[in-house]
Parts: C-alpha cells; sequence; structure tokens
C-alpha cells in the first residue's frame, strides 16, 4: 500500500473526507490547468472509528473567532499560534487574535483543550438546550389505501404494508411524535386523541390543493405546547400528534382497522388517487404544529396519482404513463409531467424551509410520479425506494433498516433538521454542492460567481441526515498567481449543526488541510495526489446534475472532453504516437471509470422509466465513494472448482460455461451459473458425497451474496440466474461487451451499440497525442 493510499485511508477514516486533489494548486491559473476541479467528499455524520475517544467531547458550546465575518471554531491547527501566557490564540482563517474564555485559566502545554489535539479534527459538541426546548422526533405517516389496484391478491399486499407499519412501532422511541394520513379518493387526517369506540378523521377532498392558513382553520391548529397533564397531550396538533407511548394502542387500532379505497373503479380505468393532496394537507399539518424541528413525512405510495394536483397519468387505461421519449418528443402522455413537478417542487421547497424530510416508499409494477415527486426527497435528504410490492422483503427490510443504530453507541443513526456551513481561508471559493440538500441563500466573501450545482451561498439544509449521507463540494482556487499565502496549507472547515433522535441539539465540526504546491514543484508532485476515485464519483455528481437539466448525450460528451485534456495534461506521450501514451498510476484506472459511467443508467436512460433514473439518480447523490463506484463500476467475482473465489475484471471474458460469476452492482446482486455448473446441478452432483467440492462451490457465493446483502441499504434485488435465461440480462448489460461477433456468439452476450473498453481506449489514446486535438 502506497504512503498516498495510506493517507487517504486515515483522513477518511477519521473526518469522512476524500478530496480529488490533495495537494492544492496555489494560485487560479495553476487550478485551471487541473482540469478535474479541487473537490471533496464529505460525509458529516461519518461514525467515529475505535481510534477517537468520544468521551473527550465537550459538552459546551464552541469557541469562535469574534470577528463577525469569521466566527470560526477552535481547531488544532491553531495550536502553533496559541499564546499560553496571555491565553490567546490566533484564527488560522483570518489571522485575528483571540482570548480564551476565563475557565481555561490553567491553558498549558501540558494541559489543552480538546480541539487542539492533532487527532481531533472532527469533534461533536452536545449543545447546552433548557430541558423544554428538547421536542422529540416526529413521524407523520402518509399511507396510500388503493394498494395494487389491479392485483388479483390486493389485499394481502395491503395487509403486508400494515403488518410492516406496526412492526416499525417497536423500533419508534416511545416519546416520539406519531401522526396518520391515508388517501384514496379522499384525504383523511386520522385523530389519535379520540377514546370512543368509533374512530375519528377529518376528511379532505382529493382534488385540491390546501394553503397552509386553509389547513389551519380546518384541522384547528395552534401554537404548539408540551402540555403538563398525565397524557402529555400536544395542544392544537394534539388531536392529531401524540406521543407514541400514550396513543400506541390507539395507533396500532387504526391501522389494524384500515380498509382498501373504498371507492369503486370502472373497468379499463385506474383507482381515484390523490397523492398530490394528502402531502400538501401533510405539509400544511407539519409546518404549523412544528416548524423549524426534527421532522419526517414518511409516505407509502402504490400506485399513480390520477385527480387533483400532481396528477401524473388520466384514470383512463387507454392513456399510457409517460416515458423518457415522451417527455423529449413532448407527446400526450407528458402533458402533465411540467404542472405535477411544479406543484411538488413547490412542497419540496416548503418543507425544506421548516427543516422537515419526506421519505417516499414506492411499491407497484407500474410508475407512480417519482420524477415529479423527486425534489421532495432530494431537497430534503430522506430516503427514497423503489419496488414491486409491499409483501416484498426488499420494502420491509429497507423501511426497517431506516431506524438502525450504530452498534457502538447504540444511538439511532436518524437525525434531523440539519444545518451545514463552510469556510475556507482566503486563497479559496466555494463553487457548490451536489447532495441531497438546500440553500439557505447565505453569502460571505468565500462565496464563488462560479456555480457548480447547488452554489451562491455558503451554507445548506438537510431535514434528513444519517452516518452515510455524503455530499459533494466543489471549490475553487482564487488566489492570484503573483500572491503568496500566508501559511504553506489551505484550510477548509465544516459545521453541521442537528438535532439527534433523542431532541438534543449537536454540532459536529471538521476542519482539514491540504498543502499547497509550489511553482518550483514538478507536475508529477501535483499528479501523486490526485485520488482517482473520488475524483470519478464527483465527475459522476456533476456529469448527473448537468443530466438534469440537458440531454444526457451532451452531457456525455463533456465527460469526454474533460478525459482527452487529462489526458493531455497528465499523460506521457510522443506527439501523433498513440503507441507511446502512458498513465501514471494515480490515473491509470480513471478512464475506466469514466467508460462505465458513460454506460451507466445514471447518463443512458434508455429501457428504464422516469421513476427508475430518477432513483438511481437519487442514490448516487447520496452515497460515499464505495458504494458511488459500485454504482458507476460493478464487482465482479469468480468461482470455480480449481481456484476458488477470485476477483476478476468486469469483462465478458469472465464469463464461461463451468464457472459461477457473482455480480453485485449496489443495487442488484447477480449469482451466475455456466451451462455446465447449471448441468451438474440440475442433476443432482453437489448431494452425492463423493462431489463435496461441488456443493461448497455452490455454496460459497450465496454466502457472499447474503453478506453483501446484510448491510445494504436499501436491499439490493437478489437475482438467481443461469446461462442462457432471461434474468441473465442484469450481468449481459454490465461486462465490458466483446469486440467481435464471433465472442458473441461463444459467451451468449448481449448485443449492444456500444464500443468495448479496449476500443474506447485505444481511441482516446489517438485522441489525446493528437496534433489537432
Amino acid at each position: 500500500m502506497s504512503t498516498s493510499q495510506q493517507f487517504i485511508e486515515q483522513n477518511e477514516d477519521r473526518d469522512g473526507i476524500r478530496f480529488s486533489w490533495n495537494v492544492w494548486p496555489l494560485s487560479r491559473i495553476e487550478a485551471q490547468r487541473l482540469i478535474v476541479p479541487v473537490g471533496c467528499l464529505f460525509t458529516p455524520l461519518k461514525a467515529f472509528g475505535d481510534q477517537i475517544d468520544t468521551s473527550y467531547f465537550p459538552r459546551i458550546d464552541p469557541i469562535r473567532c469574534t470577528k463577525n465575518s469569521c466566527m470560526a471554531i477552535l481547531n488544532p491547527y491553531c495550536r502553533q499560534q496559541v499564546d499560553f501566557q496571555n491565553l490567546t490564540w490566533v484564527c488560522p482563517f483570518c489571522f485575528t487574535r483571540n482570548q480564551f474564555p476565563s475557565i481555561y485559566g490553567n491553558l498549558s502545554e501540558q494541559s489543552l483543550p480538546v480541539e487542539l489535539y492533532p487527532q481531533f479534527t472532527t469533534i461533536e459538541y452536545r449543545l447546552p438546550r433548557a430541558p423544554q426546548t428538547l421536542l422529540p422526533p416526529i413521524f407523520l405517516f402518509v399511507v396510500d389505501t388503493v394498494i395494487s389496484d389491479d392485483s388479483t391478491d390486493h389485499q394481502t399486499d395491503f395487509s403486508a404494508l400494515k403488518d410492516t407499519l406496526l412492526l416499525s412501532l417497536s423500533h419508534i422511541p416511545q416519546n416520539a411524535l406519531v401522526g396518520l394520513i391515508t388517501f384514496g379518493k379522499m384525504v383523511h387526517v386520522h385523530e389519535l386523541s379520540s377514546t370512543g369506540v368509533c374512530s375519528r378523521s377529518v376528511v379532505f377532498q382529493g382534488t385540491k390543493e390546501y394553503s397552509t392558513k386553509v389547513i389551519e382553520s380546518y384541522l384547528d391548529l395552534t401554537v404548539p405546547q408540551i402540555s403538563s397533564n398525565q397524557n402529555g397531550a400536544i395542544r392544537g396538533s394534539g388531536r392529531f400528534l401524540q406521543p407514541l407511548g400514550h396513543c400506541e394502542m390507539v395507533f396500532t387500532s387504526l391501522l389494524d382497522e384500515l380498509q382498501t379505497d373504498p371507492w369503486p373503479v370502472p373497468p379499463r380505468h385506474r383507482p381515484l388517487r390523490s397523492t398530490g393532496s394528502a402531502l400538501s394537507v401533510a405539509v400544511g399539518l407539519l409546518e404549523n404544529a412544528f416548524p423549524n424541528t426534527g421532522a419526517c413525512l414518511m409516505v407509502f405510495v402504490g400506485g399513480a396519482c390520477t385527480q387533483g394536483p400532481g396528477m401524473i397519468v388520466p384514470t383512463s387505461l387507454s392513456e399510457k404513463t409517460r416515458a423518457h421519449h415522451d417527455m423529449i418528443q413532448k407527446t400526450s402522455s407528458a402533458s402533465y409531467v411540467r404542472k405535477a413537478s411544479r406543484f411538488y417542487d413547490g412542497l419540496a421547497t416548503r418543507i425544506s424551509n421548516v427543516g422537515h424530510s419526506v421519505d417516499i416508499y414506492s411499491c407497484y409494477y407500474d410508475q407512480t410520479g417519482i420524477y415529479e415527486m423527486k425534489n421532495l426527497v432530494n431537497k430534503t435528504g430522506g430516503h427514497l425506494m423503489l419496488g414491486d410490492s409491499f409483501a416484498s422483503a426488499i420494502f420491509k427490510e429497507t423501511y426497517l433498516r431506516s431506524f438502525s443504530k450504530n452498534e457502538k453507541t447504540k444511538e439511532y443513526n436518524l437525525n434531523f433538521n440539519a444545518v451545514l456551513e463552510v469556510k475556507t481561508s482566503k486563497e479559496l471559493k466555494i463553487n457548490g454542492v451536489v447532495g441531497s440538500c438546500v440553500s439557505l441563500l447565505k453569502k460571505d466573501a468565500h462565496v464563488s460567481e462560479n456555480e457548480i450545482g447547488i452554489g451562491g451561498t455558503c451554507a445548506w439544509r438537510q431535514g434528513h441526515i444519517d452516518p452515510s449521507t455524503t455530499l459533494a463540494f466543489y471549490f475553487e482556487v482564487a488566489n492570484p498567481h503573483t500572491q503568496s499565502t500566508q501559511l504553506p496549507f489551505g484550510l477548509i472547515q465544516f459545521t453541521t449543526q442537528y438535532q439527534a433522535m433523542d431532541g438534543s441539539h449537536r454540532l459536529r465540526v471538521t476542519t482539514v488541510a491540504r498543502n499547497w504546491s509550489t511553482v518550483q514543484a514538478p507536475p508529477k508532485f501535483q499528479a501523486e495526489s490526485f485520488d482517482q476515485e473520488a475524483a470519478a464519483v464527483l465527475m459522476a455528481r456533476v456529469a448527473v446534475y448537468r443530466s438534469e437539466a440537458d440531454e444526457s448525450l451532451n452531457t456525455i460528451r463533456w465527460l469526454d472532453r474533460t478525459l482527452i485534456k487529462l489526458c493531455q495534461r497528465f499523460g506521457d506521450f510522443i506527439k501523433d504516437d498513440p503507441n507511446s501514451f502512458a498513465l501514471s498510476p494515480a490515473f491509470r484506472f480513471y478512464p475506466q471509470f469514466m467508460y462505465h459511467l458513460r454506460r451507466s443508467q445514471f447518463l443512458r436512460v434508455f429501457n428504464n422509466s422516469p421513476d427508475e433514473t430518477s432513483f438511481y439518480r437519487n442514490k448516487l447523490n447520496r452515497a460515499d465513494v464505495f458504494d458511488s463506484l459500485l454504482m458507476i463500476q460493478p464487482t465482479l467475482q469468480k468461482y470455480t472448482l480449481a481456484e476458488g473465489c477470485t476477483p476478476v475484471a468486469l469483462d465478458s471474458s469472465a464469463l464461461s460455461k463451468e464457472c459461477i460469476l457473482l455480480l453485485d452492482s449496489f443495487f442488484h446482486i447477480v449469482i451466475w451459473y455456466g451451462s455446465t455448473i447449471a448441468s451438474w446441478r440440475a442433476q443432482g452432483y453437489q448431494n452425492m458425497p463423493e462431489h463435496t467440492a461441488f456443493r461448497q462451490l455452490l455454496e460459497a457465493p450465496v454466502a457472499d451474496a447474503r453478506a453483501l446483502i446484510s448491510d445494504r441499504f436499501p436491499v439490493p434485488r437478489f437475482i438467481d440466474t443461469d446461462q442462457g435465461g432471461s434474468q441473465a440480462r442484469f450481468l449481459l448489460a454490465k461486462v465490458n461487451p466483446p469486440t467481435n461477433q464471433q465472442l458473441y456468439e461463444e459467451v451468449d452476450s448481449l448485443l449492444t451499440e456500444d464500443v468495448s473498453l479496449q476500443e474506447f481506449l485505444s481511441h482516446l489514446k489517438k485522441l489525446a497525442v493528437s496534433s489537432s486535438t
């Protein structure tokens, strides 16, 4: 393992951060020559490793720089500028001298605040708050009662959903506030404070959008306050939002009694479903009752919205649901897209402004409108899950894993209402971020005019954040070419304030530094600092962001141009001689990552529905480096009797009749059996004592697949297929295609217009070394 790789891994383990370049150019001109921007993938709440003792973390407000335009927090890079005699410290961001509080009167080299120790570049404060301000989290369930309308076994699917919701109550804290809204043709807001024999609900028409004031009036909401009475009810909203510990019997009874929507469905028609109206009521309820506190709106959708605001398709089955080509060609099937998207975007803005989040669990064999609703999740940081049925294990396991806990601290991984700010040293400016968040429109002198992603600000909000949530930040070196720096390194400080599941408010602070490259340093020194894995994911995020507003083909062309320029800049070659071209180890796999990104479902939407494309892009925009690379370039393992299990290249040459392949593409886990292996298995050789090795060969990939599925979120789809089977396409579509028709016939590959990786690299070399490029 190289020293550079060790440095990258140590920083990722400690600070949850990976930079594209780990030595930064000193001037704007030098930064532009790098082609790939200076950026990082940052996981704000990455779980602390065993090497960090969190018991040292302070339970007080942090020490900040006193300069109003700075307000940076004390960190290990201040240690060299501490005056122990006068009890002062110098801020490395603005160089202002600050006084330590009086409680640090015994400060010395042997007695330092924990913030100044070098291993604590990431530290978390548990901010002191009055007990009455520690509000518990809120979970508002919005449940579709028109489930599997075309299925002969629809009751089973609906019952499975109810059973899973009932099971999840044991995973929610007893002090958490819960509420229930159901919808079909009408929208029902269920009362939880009712003690009578009959349950009560407030009913709304499913054809209207309801404003905040109308919701407040209809539901008789007042300013929420915790009551001191015995049942702990919440005045005003207490009819609809109650602590789980006080309303569990009522809530359980409501779920048990739920029935599928009773309104009849005419032949050859879809049922009436009021998804948009239900969401507007839910958003209005949370806006009024608990603004700016931790709240999660959990939506369970079993079909497309067919009436009212947010409608994506009419009820007649003669009208098909929109596809990608419908939106490109603007056919009648796409006539509802713009209006529905505008409606859901308005709801997303409202709910993100008050710090709440939206989780959407969509289970249906057809589309449900995730494409139009995507910003409800993308702007709030919530979970998005796409499946075929609520009765599937994929839905149940995925949903219950959203309430998982940290194995070390036993605290919930689910956190709320996060505000993340970024501060840089004067040589850097912030271009923006790509991820599941929304801008807070806060500017300072270090915000760049050149935006990448969500820019124009140094602060963002996420309604939901967990230890896997990862954001992509992009920076601009603003230092003039002739200006020197006061420090040999540049600094970036990330502060993330959020509400934990127990109601406490916490502040996670991560301060990182990277050395500046000097003018005298050779280009090789800069090149060796390149992190090709992080860079590939950062470029993938920009590509996906661009694809939302432009055609994917234009984005692929942009990726190609960027790759050619990078090879020209850092490749070793003789002009017009492709055979002389070579890349250093730091860049060796980057072209391969770009090849697979070009072929991926993130940019190639053919054979995917708009809902599926939105789902895939949402997952990429919140995944860390490892999971993102898995989505872009899946891993492939080969099992044979002679060699056992070995990792192999994602290439069609790996397919053979006497092997088993295990493909992990993050979303799918595929076990593929060669025709000979499948034949032996069909003849029952694994049951014969003399063929123990064959039985172990069959068991090995299944055990490995089970291990991969055990901690994956969302739970991937497991596919078990034989060579020549219909589901073998999930593997064949991912491997590098062969270069000739004869090999196609030998390995049973899918026909594709994509060139092979070898042809792609050959063409890249020709363009990189060409004098005319």
